[in-house]
Order: structure tokens, then sequence, then C-alpha cells
């Protein structure tokens, strides 16, 4: 099975080196600096069933991945890591025959070089570039997945789709930062057709996770007795609540299936309004309003205020799993609950070249917010690379900057992010990690001779409390690191 797998990966990159050749002097699509793509070229309307496939639109992608994890200090838990490979997708787009068409995306990692498998459970970053089960369970430290397969129906501003896809919602997120997209199964639907309203609705059945081959629960965690690794078959995001274990959902009859439905409103081009509900009933339910208001200050630059508040409902998943994600409920007022809420707000300062912004997040002192979707409730507000400032009562105060440096005239095609945050946890709670400061920095490079090719560099340097005891007389570990990622990517 390895073997097949390397000769899949080798085969699709071979085919890339092949069309690299021949690839259309116009981009069909371009990467933003948070790896979201963006289709330049999308394909047309057919008449017939030929033309459907004929005149649909290929995408290839080949990608290289590296990260670095050193602790400040090691324990028998937390060891130095690291992760590298190789990957690509190939992604068709079929023609819109009557207004339905179909996608499909292949996906592959390969990572020549690794740890050994007995070291995989101390990769912190770089996991994602290979499936921890699969290493486990076949010594295989690549992946190779179709991670986007679904049917699309198109009227005008609506589109329906089922079966694998992309969701970006509240929640919900491609979160394409690694090698394979966060991805689910279900029923979608986008519409623009009203004016100033965008509406987004999703019955997702299934997740897979950027460490994934296979599809998974939405929110249970893996806990077979008999099966080496078992949390690593489920959904074992790190913002997973690991007391809602697949066994205790069977026992119940719950079935975890991911309801949402989002509204953006912007009446003008200076407002906009998010509301967002997303629910897997029997367990937990939320909803949220997000709201932006730009205000012009000259002709080159602007200001914009931005409130978030979110409140989560304890449908049941509090009694199952507890109040923290861990599952260690020391130091919580109702250890049986897991109702919650959040609110944040952010001022920005926005110019043509470089944008400055300090956001406030408070996650109220009740249960910790479930979010293991790969979008978080403090996300453009205080999260930084790799952060999980989500429990409850965690107060975060975080300012960024971005910087063009092409727009500016000085280097073109290179973007530059830096991010410092100052995370307060909650002392009392053994469950929950000690404080820490956070800086972060991101250089995004695109160039002109090959303007589908773009680097990134990454740095994140985490400084925490060394001598913080939980209430229960129990000294936290010091949660200070550095990390260093770099990543290539070619579009064609």
């Amino acid at each position: 099975m390895s073997f097949f797998r390397f000769c899949l990966a080798a085969s699709l990159l071979f085919v890339h080196a092949k069309v690299l050749c021949a690839s259309d002097e116009t981009s069909k699509r371009i990467l933003r600096s948070n790896m979201r793509e963006v289709y330049l070229q999308i394909p047309g309307g057919a008449e017939t069933l030929m033309q459907m496939l004929t005149e649909g639109i290929g995408y290839g992608r080949i990608r290289f991945n590296s990260f670095k994890w050193n602790w400040e200090m090691q324990t028998e838990q937390k060891q130095n890591n690291w992760a590298t490979a190789i990957g690509s997708s190939l992604i068709y787009k079929s023609a819109y025959l009557g207004g339905l068409g179909f996608t499909a995306g292949l996906y592959t990692s390969y990572n020549p070089w690794h740890m050994d498998t007995e070291e995989i459970g101390f990769v912190k970053s770089g996991k994602d570039l290979f499936s921890r089960y699969e290493v486990l369970h076949g010594g295989r430290f690549d992946l190779a997945t179709l991670a986007q397969s679904y049917l699309e129906y198109k009227s005008g501003r609506l589109s329906i789709k089922a079966g694998r896809q992309i969701f970006e919602s509240f929640l919900t997120a491609s979160n394409d930062t690694k090698m394979i997209p966060n991805t689910f199964e279900g029923i979608t639907l986008h519409s623009r057709d009203i004016p100033f309203l965008s509406v987004k609705a999703a019955y997702l059945t299934r997740q897979k996770l950027r460490d994934h081959e296979s599809f998974h629960h939405l929110l249970a965690y893996g806990d077979d007795p008999v099966m080496p690794g078992a949390y690593w078959s489920e959904n074992d995001d790190s913002a997973m609540h690991q007391g809602l274990t697949l066994s205790k959902l069977q026992a119940e009859g719950i079935d975890d299936r991911l309801f949402v439905f989002e509204t953006r409103y912007t009446p003008a081009p200076d407002l906009s309004v998010l509301l967002n509900c997303t629910a897997v009933p029997q367990l937990i339910a939320s909803a949220a309003i997000d709201g932006t208001y730009n205000i012009p200050l000259s002709d080159a630059l602007a200001a914009a205020a931005s409130i978030r508040y979110m409140h989560q409902f304890d449908k049941g998943a509090g009694s199952i799993g507890g109040a923290n994600l861990a599952t260690n409920t020391i130091g919580y007022d109702d250890p049986d609950s897991l109702d919650s809420g959040l609110w944040g707000t952010k001022i920005e300062l926005i110019h043509d070249a470089w944008n400055i912004d300090l956001g406030y997040t408070s996650v109220q002192d009740k249960g910790d917010l479930i979010a293991p979707w790969r979008k978080f409730p403090t996300s453009s507000y205080t999260r930084l690379m790799g952060q999980y400032n989500i429990y409850a009562n965690t107060k975060t105060i975080a300012i960024g900057g971005k910087y063009d440096f092409g727009k500016a005239g000085v280097v073109p095609g290179l973007k530059a992010k830096i991010g410092y945050a100052i995370q307060n946890f909650d002392d009392t709670k053994p469950g929950v990690q000690a404080d820490s400061d956070v800086l972060t920095l991101h250089l995004f490079k695109t160039y002109d001779s090959m303007p589908d090719f773009s680097t990134k560099l990454s740095i994140g340097i985490a400084d925490g409390k060394k001598d913080t005891f939980s209430g229960g007389g129990v000294l936290k570990d010091d949660p200070s690191y550095n990390e260093l990622r770099f990543e290539i990517n070619y579009l064609f």
C-alpha cells in the first residue's frame, strides 16, 4: 500500500511537470497570503454533455511544506519535532449543462524525510503533512485523498452543492495552510440573489481534517479500547472536545450532524453585519453576530470598528463530556455545563499599503468553546498562528500589522504580517495552559517572472509563564516554544 501511494504521488508530480511546459499565460487562480484560493477563471455553460466535459477547466498545484518546532523546556510529553513534505493537487471543474456541473479534487502529500514512527505523537504543527493513524497502522508517511467531489447546481447567483466540498462560514473553514484542505460531506446552499444579502446554509454529515485520508465524525473523539491510536481515527482536531467520545455518543443514540445558517448583510459599502447559527443537535449550538463599520478619514486612510458576540448553548454535550475540552473540569463553577459565550472588539487603521489593528476577546467564565471545524471564534480578532484562546475565562489582547511592500513601491510582490498577543488564561484551571505572550511574523512573496509561483515564511515565538500553579496545586507546563514554517506553491 505504501508503494502504491508513493507511485500515485510521483505520477501526479510527473503530470504536473509536463503540464507546466504548456501552462496558460493568464493565471487561472491566485493564492491569498492566508493560502485561500481565489479562482480567476471558472467554466461557463455547455449545450451538450460532451461540451460539459471538454469545456471544463483543470487546476493543478505543487507545494512544499516544512515545519520546525522547538520547546523551551522538553518533557516526556513534549519533544522538539519537525516535518517536511512535497505534495500536489489536481482539481477539475466541469462546464455547466442546464445549470448542473461537478468538481473533483485529488490531493497528495508525500514525506520522504520524517521522524521515527514512535515519535509521531510529538509532532505539532507539522502533523497535518501525514496521517498519524495511517503511520501507526501501516507505516505510511503519505496521503492521497479525494477531498473534493461534488455536484453543483447554479442558477443566477444561487449555488447548491452536494458531496465532498469546502464550506467557509463563521466556524467552518478549509484552513488550507498545510497540504490538504479541511473539507466536509453534505449539502450546502449559497445565494446572493437578494440585494445586499448573502445567505449560506449547510447540512454536513462528515468531515475530513487535513491529516486524514477518509471522512470521519464531525464531533466525536475516537476511543476504541482495542485499536491503537483510536483517538486519531475520528475528529482529533486540537480544538475538539475529548470527552465527546464516539462510544458515548453511540450509547446515547446521537448522530453528530452539523447544521449551519449564515447571512451577511451589506446595505452600504462601509457596513457589514454577519449573523450565524451553528448547531449539532442534542450536543451543542451557537449563535453569533459580527459587525464592521468603515470610517473614511481621507482619500488614502480609513478606520474600521468591529464587534463580535457569540453565545454557546449546551444541548447535552456538557453532561456527556464536561465543561473542559480536555475533560479536566477542576476550577469550573459548573463542571457539567458547556453554556458559554465570547465577545470581542477590534479597531483598525487601513491604508493602501498598510494597516494596523488592535483586538480584544473575552470568553465567559463558564464552559470552553467548541470549534473543531477549523475556524475559531477568535479568528481575525486575537487568534495568532497555532493558538487556542477559546477556553473559559480567557482574555486576549492582540495588536497586528500588515504591510504591502509592492504597493509601497519598495519590493514587488512582498507582503508582511506581524502579530503580538497577550493571552491571559485562567490560572485556577489545570485543564488550561499557562499565560503566554506570542509573536508571529509572516512573509509572503510572489514573483513577476513567475506569477503562479509563491513562497511563504512564518515564524512564531511564544513566551509563557513558568511558575503557574493551578487551583489544585499542580504546576502548569511551560508553554514557551519557537516555530518555523516554510512553504512553496506553484499553481497552474
